[in-house]
């Protein structure tokens, strides 16, 4: 098991890259690749992307940075969900590195 996750949904690709730097600029965290997805009601939405970043670190850092990337994220955009896993088990973090950014 590795280090603590924490994960967040926001939308579009720009207001994930400021929510990743003000997590990481709020806590002794890394991220990981991020990740996307296009709800089938994409055509819907006012951003039809949707991207997760992925925190690690200590539980403590990672509920900081997630906090800190949520308020920057809802100035913004917006945020679709939010979620820390304290130790991730082994099958967890098998999926947790996947990512869909590298996909058309």
């Amino acid at each position: 098991m590795g280090d603590a996750v924490g994960i967040i949904e926001v939308f579009g690709l720009a207001t994930a890259f400021a929510a990743a730097d003000a997590g990481c600029k709020a806590a002794n965290v890394t991220i990981e690749n991020f990740d996307k997805n296009k709800p089938a009601n994409a055509d819907a939405l006012s951003v039809p992307l949707i991207v997760m970043i992925k925190f690690r670190g200590s539980i403590s850092d990672v509920r900081a940075a997630v906090e800190a990337a949520k308020q920057r994220a809802l100035e913004l955009a917006g945020v679709v969900a939010t979620h820390e896993i304290a130790s991730p088990e082994e099958d967890t973090e098998k999926m947790l590195k996947l990512s869909g950014m590298d996909k058309v």
